[in-house]
């Protein structure tokens, strides 16, 4: 049998979840629950191009007479190459909602380090989001929200697999073709 904790006869416990007034009930220890508001936008295009042009040519003059006389529109070479290339890329993304993680390491200096994940069931497969980074405490507001563009060192994976998943994804034999085919 375990022994009984003595009770010091006093209302308050300072085992029972005592927080400063000055601290109010916003997260900063280890284990306190952060919701992050994702609010992840990126855009980014890409361009190039590129012409090169080579070209050269040999001729060499043989005797016209004696026994190595050779007509001399034989011996004539020339060559020329050209390359032309062009090249466009363009990605856009968003990811807005909210997932709620916890305070893994509290650091000295007014930071602490979050992670988390939500999975989602869903009838056609299941998604997921996980989080880690670092969040200085001065940025969790009173209703222990944080935006995420303010968490430092972020890692946001977003993946999922279903039918839907499955059906936007290559298949595995034009993957190959695409692989070995020069063009």
């Amino acid at each position: 049998m375990a022994p009984a904790v003595a009770s010091n006869g006093a209302i308050f416990q300072a085992a029972s979840g005592y927080a400063p007034l000055h601290y109010g009930q916003r997260a900063h220890r280890l284990g306190d629950i952060v919701t992050v508001v994702l609010a992840e936008r990126t855009t980014t295009a890409k361009s190039a191009s590129g012409n090169t042009t080579r070209a050269g040519s040999a001729s060499i003059t043989p005797p016209t007479a004696g026994p190595f006389a050779i007509d001399p529109n034989i011996l004539s070479a020339g060559a020329s190459g050209s390359f032309t290339g062009k090249g466009n890329a363009a990605q856009s993304s968003t990811l807005a909602g909210d997932i709620t993680v916890t305070i893994a390491e509290v650091l000295g200096n007014g930071v602490v380090r979050i992670r988390g994940e939500k999975l989602m069931n869903f009838s056609q497969g299941q998604e997921w989001v996980q989080l880690t980074g670092l969040v200085r405490l001065a940025d969790i507001d009173a209703d222990n929200r944080v935006l995420s563009p303010r968490i430092a060192d972020a890692q946001i994976r977003y993946g999922g697999k279903g039918s839907v998943q499955t059906a936007g994804r290559e298949g595995w034999l034009s993957r190959f073709f695409s692989k070995i085919s020069p063009f």
